[in-house]
């Protein structure tokens, strides 16, 4: 570094320069640059060496900047560069790492993650991203502390399990900040969430409905859409959505056999129906009239609204059970249709169906190494194991007495 020029810069110098107007560059010592554009513009500039080059790096605007601030900002970049840090670099570096609003992380993820997990993940996230972008959308990122995020997850009043969304919403975006480094952590590190909505109800357990409940449920007094459809959802073990979505051109009546496509919940299945099922379904076909759906909706604004022909609404089944248990007073236990999945799922287990076989029966993956690679569909099994689960529905309905006959695997 070169010597201190002895004739320095003064305060009136500076005000003359401003006044007169014409473009100057004068040097204040050890590299502090006073220039004067011919715009106007007057600014500090601090000139240095640095890896062999000659460079340079604006201080600020004068009069923003005074002769002393100017002098003292020189001398710590000077004290950087002695510890080899080259301060041009870092004014760059922190041009580059430009601040973020949440709204805009927020878009970045939506753009680039939230897309490629899975679709009831991207419909919980989406709507927990619209809260947090309603709640902090404005903040900038690089502000946002832990504190913050606790204050985001107490202001939104939802159940615990919407709540745990919401958390995991937040560890996602911050966690993508983090990737792009737009912060160092994430505020979300050492957070607590039990702390802030306790620890998780405890999950409802699921019902196995008893002989006589199962006797007051295939004798329901509801209209016989609702009965029979409650009937084959007890037989057949698959999910109410499976059921009310389920398209004439899937049954295969003649071969006894109903191919539920792959979905969201489950991969594809063909589920073997006993006598009495296929009986049931022939009957809601019958019910439908027309409809490319075995349960078609059955409002007409519904159907239009969907274009014509369109199933039955998704909470249906379940407002109908609903309804009969409130108005009948059925000597049965308040259930939902997922409940019958545990129910077929438990008095399976009774016959003495294997756990792998009841398990297929309900479209459940064998778990571990077994699942991976025993591939095999148990379609012979699960045919004989729910012929049986239907026979003793019947005997449940007719009340007739049940004579236990261990099930047996087909060979």
């Amino acid at each position: 570094m070169a010597k201190r020029e002895t004739k320095a810069l003064t305060d009136v110098q500076l005000r003359r320069f401003v006044k007169e107007g014409a473009p100057v560059a004068k040097s204040d010592g050890d590299g502090l640059t006073f220039t004067l554009s011919a715009g106007g513009t007057a600014a500090w500039i601090l000139r240095f060496y640095h890896g062999g080059r000659r460079q340079e790096l604006t201080l600020g605007r004068y009069p923003d900047i005074t002769l002393t601030e100017a002098r003292a900002r020189a001398a710590k970049k000077r004290a950087a560069l002695s510890d080899g840090i080259n301060p041009a670099d870092e004014v760059r570096k922190a041009k580059s790492r430009r601040d973020w609003t949440v709204r805009e992380l927020i878009a970045d993820y939506r753009e680039k993650v939230l897309g490629t997990l899975a679709d009831s993940t991207q419909r919980s996230y989406g709507r927990n991203l619209d809260r947090i972008e309603s709640g902090m959308g404005s903040m900038s990122v690089r502000d946002v502390e832990g504190p913050d995020v606790v204050a985001q997850l107490e202001r939104v009043k939802v159940g615990w399990v919407e709540s745990f969304t919401l958390w995991c919403a937040l560890r996602g975006i911050f966690k993508h900040a983090a990737g792009k480094k737009i912060i160092v952590n994430s505020p979300c590190a050492g957070i607590v969430l039990e702390s802030i909505i306790g620890k998780r109800p405890e999950v409802k357990k699921r019902l196995m409905l008893t002989v006589d409940e199962l006797h007051v449920l295939m004798t329901a007094a509801m209209s016989e859409e609702n009965r029979l459809s409650v009937c084959i959802l007890s037989a057949t073990g698959v999910r109410v959505s499976e059921l009310y979505t389920a398209r004439r051109a899937d049954l295969h009546i003649d071969e006894a056999r109903w191919h539920i496509p792959q979905s969201k919940t489950g991969p594809e299945m063909d589920v073997p129906l006993a006598p009495s099922v296929v009986e049931w379904f022939e009957r809601l076909l019958k019910i439908g009239g027309d409809s490319a759906y075995v349960l078609p909706a059955r409002s007409n604004a519904r159907a239009e609204r969907l274009g014509g022909d369109a199933h039955l609404s998704k909470d249906a089944i379940r407002e109908a059970i609903d309804f009969w248990i409130d108005n009948h007073k059925p000597e049965i236990r308040r259930f939902t249709p997922h409940d019958l999945r545990s129910t077929m799922k438990s008095h399976m287990r009774k016959l003495g169906v294997s756990r792998d076989v009841s398990e297929m029966c309900l479209n459940h993956k064998l778990k571990g190494v077994e699942g991976i690679y025993d591939q095999h569909t148990y379609y012979d099994e699960r045919r004989a194991a729910l012929e049986l689960w239907a026979s003793f529905l019947t005997s449940c309905r007719d009340r007739t007495p049940w004579n236990v006959v261990p099930f047996k695997k087909t060979a």
